[in-house]
């Protein structure tokens, strides 16, 4: 009985209000996890300074472009897992969940070990100021040691959200989340230990999230309950969550690499933008995550439907999970740039920082939607098994475009203005690739059927 509470079937039903049901949930726990980068970034802020805030703050893409490699894994535990469960094939559904944590806890020391190594080569090449660069490597080396519990977290949250289950993620990520907050004020406020403090505030917190996770699958009586006993690296499932994970977090990968070009040229304006910069990516974040959440959706809903065989409900779940994340960007991001110099007076009190932040957020705020309707329709091809193409198409127009821009346009026009626009031209140019992509992969999918 207890499973019935958490598990949903996607493949029969209302798909409107299943999708809200799943997708609420996730979007709150997106929102948590965010939440653990803005406590950092908004103590330091108003009680550490802005060089602090800008140390913080300028991490963020790299620390994005390494681990999305590796927490796009979790993408393809999720859709084998979905797949498998929608077709009701509990062996394979096992056999997959363990492969899965394995694979999370293994690709967690990996990035212990990278993020230690090589902090700081990378912060020099991302041409951090000279003022910033010594308190940003000090938060990266610690944040890097919660790595494991932040990658076992993301995994086991990827195989409850294959099954419909978003709740229990999201109270795990309450209080971690809470606990987060409160290190923060204490380390910071009470000891001052600066740039540290919020470090070691952010790794208690992964932990605390991570083990509840653990615990919740070794607990279940499904298919999908995890027995430590019995972790193993199954060949095949290991080349099926491969075969749809690394293009999916090299696609991440691509859109960090494209943050990092983009922080690069930011740095060239000095401390004051990067912090302002900062403060105004941090509050787009939110709208993000909120954006994301029916990317999650998507993919779920596509992947259990898509194993179930009920091939007539895809093209539903993609026409109302865009049509809902349209009104969702259009919504948050006018609203966040009409707030916006109340928002980024959290971060700071430093008139040029707001400033600075106003003049991103005029760009990308406005036009925010785009982005989250090129996500849903990447997690609905993604969902239908196709990965390579996405992280092709997201490469090309996440990527090249930009670096393209920056060192024609951007050159030609060295302003934050023209640095910004680069981004809704490039969903734009991405959005129209991923139609022509989905209307494809779509018609190969019921030529499959036909067979």
């Amino acid at each position: 009985m207890k499973q019935k509470t958490y598990e949903m079937d996607m493949c029969n039903g209302p798909l409107l209000k299943k999708i809200l049901i799943f997708t609420i949930p996730v979007m709150l726990s997106g929102i948590l996890q965010l939440l653990f980068n803005a406590a950092d970034i908004i103590v330091v802020g108003r009680y550490a300074g802005k060089e602090s805030l800008a140390a913080v703050g300028s991490t963020t893409p790299l620390i994005n472009l390494i681990i999305n490699l590796f927490v796009g894994l979790s993408v393809g535990a999720n859709v084998a897992v979905a797949k498998y469960y929608g077709a009701d094939k509990e062996r394979d559904v096992k056999e997959t969940v363990h492969t899965a944590m394995l694979t999370a806890a293994v690709c967690g020391i990996i990035l212990v070990i990278v993020g230690i190594l090589l902090t700081k080569p990378m912060l020099v090449l991302m041409d951090s100021p000279k003022g910033v660069i010594d308190k940003s490597a000090v938060y990266l080396k610690i944040y890097f040691l919660g790595m494991p519990a932040m990658m076992i977290y993301n995994f086991g949250s990827a195989i409850l959200r294959a099954v419909g289950d978003t709740k229990r993620p999201l109270y795990f990520l309450v209080t971690a989340g809470v606990i987060n907050v409160c290190f923060n004020l204490i380390f910071v406020i009470v000891c001052g230990m600066g740039v540290t403090g919020v470090g070691i505030a952010t790794v208690i917190s992964q932990y605390i999230s991570a083990g509840p996770i653990i615990r919740c699958l070794i607990k279940e009586n499904g298919a999908y309950r995890l027995n430590l006993s019995e972790l193993k690296i199954t060949k095949a499932k290991f080349k099926e969550i491969l075969a749809v994970g690394i293009p999916a977090g090299m696609q991440g990968v691509v859109f960090a690499f494209s943050n990092v070009l983009i922080q690069s040229s930011i740095n060239s304006f000095g401390s004051v933008v990067i912090a302002g910069n900062t403060a105004a990516g941090n509050i787009e974040g939110f709208i993000y995550i909120s954006m994301n959440a029916y990317n999650q959706s998507a993919i779920s809903f596509t992947s259990q439907n898509l194993g179930g065989r009920k091939y007539e409900r895809i093209s539903r779940v993609l026409l109302i999970c865009t049509a809902i994340v349209t009104v969702v960007g259009v919504v948050l991001g006018c609203g966040a740039y009409v707030l916006g110099e109340r928002l980024l007076h959290i971060y700071s009190s430093d008139a040029s920082v707001i400033h600075y932040g106003i003049v991103r957020m005029k760009v990308i705020c406005l036009t925010y939607f785009l982005c989250g309707i090129m996500d849903v329709f990447a997690g609905s091809v993604r969902g239908l098994g196709y990965s390579f193409v996405p992280m092709v198409i997201s490469t090309i127009g996440a990527c090249v475009l930009r670096i393209i821009w920056i060192f024609t346009v951007f050159k030609a026009h060295h302003t934050l203005e023209t640095l910004y626009v680069s981004y809704p031209i490039t969903w734009m140019i991405t959005i129209f690739a991923y139609i022509v992509c989905y209307i494809i992969c779509l018609k190969k999918v019921k030529r499959r059927l036909m067979v």
